[in-house]
């Protein structure tokens, strides 16, 4: 297997100050193992030292045939998958899903604990959610694990307390973990700029918004984890005659390096 492109050992940032993607990091498709990458490519743009993850009103289906209906903007800094036909692949769209498109094996920004944070705005609504989580490479099925560092349903913001912000651990089918995930509402306004971070660690995990700690967590993956930036929208939730606002989640700069010491 690849050795991870970059890790907190070493330290990581982009601050999308480019022109594009850097493709050394970057896949800009959302788990195209399941589908393929021409239908997964990712509607984004890097401008003004920034990364847009947006989904048009036009945008097609994802996986149609093996999933609810769900349309999905993202990129990953990984990917991995086994032959065509095989159920070898990362977050399997429906249990018993086969690949339709093997993938390279790509190892882009892959840290293994830290302190990892995202500053970041979104535009959501009941129909909409962004998303930032990190998972397995599932070289070896178990290590498949999750953390998910912000995901913020539109339908779950409140117009005074504002929104409810998901972070915490899903196990899907690492025996070490255990369901661990919550949405507790830390008094903010999505739209607006804010950093979201987790500090990884063997011995647990804590999940924080701007600084203030949101939740912990006891039991974390032991093994690398790619993110996964992601805007979905949820046809089945459109009101007749509502106009469609466009979903997005802009990125100012996403990264991490080593945790801190606190012997």
């Amino acid at each position: 297997m690849p050795a991870p492109h970059r890790d907190p050992a070493g330290g990581f940032s982009d601050d999308f100050d480019g022109p594009a993607l850097d493709r050394d990091v970057w896949v800009p498709h959302y788990l195209p193992q399941w589908s393929s990458r021409a239908a997964t490519a990712a509607s984004h743009e890097v401008r003004d030292s920034c990364l847009r993850l947006y989904l048009p009103e036009d945008a097609p289906l994802w996986c149609p045939d093996d999933h609810p209906p769900l349309r999905v903007s993202g990129i990953q800094s990984g990917v991995f998958s086994g032959p065509i036909g095989s159920t070898v692949g990362q977050q399997p769209v429906r249990p018993g899903a086969v690949v339709r498109e093997e993938q390279p094996a790509h190892w882009g920004w892959t840290p293994r604990y830290g302190v990892l944070e995202m500053r970041a705005r979104a535009t959501v609504t009941p129909r909409s959610m962004v998303a930032w989580w990190l998972v397995g490479l599932e070289d070896v099925p178990e290590r498949c694990g999750e953390l998910c560092v912000m995901e913020v349903f539109g339908d779950a913001v409140d117009p005074v307390e504002g929104a409810a912000v998901g972070a915490g651990t899903h196990p899907f089918r690492d025996p070490r973990l255990a369901e661990d995930f919550a949405a507790p509402r830390p008094g903010i306004d999505v739209s607006e700029w804010h950093t979201y971070a987790v500090d990884w660690r063997p011995d647990g995990a804590v999940f924080s918004v701007d600084g203030v700690p949101l939740r912990r967590v006891a039991v974390t993956p032991d093994y690398p984890l790619q993110t996964m930036l992601a805007v979905f929208d949820f046809p089945e939730k459109a009101v007749p005659g509502e106009p469609y606002v466009v979903p997005e989640l802009v990125v100012d700069r996403i990264g991490g390096g080593p945790a801190v010491s606190s012997g």
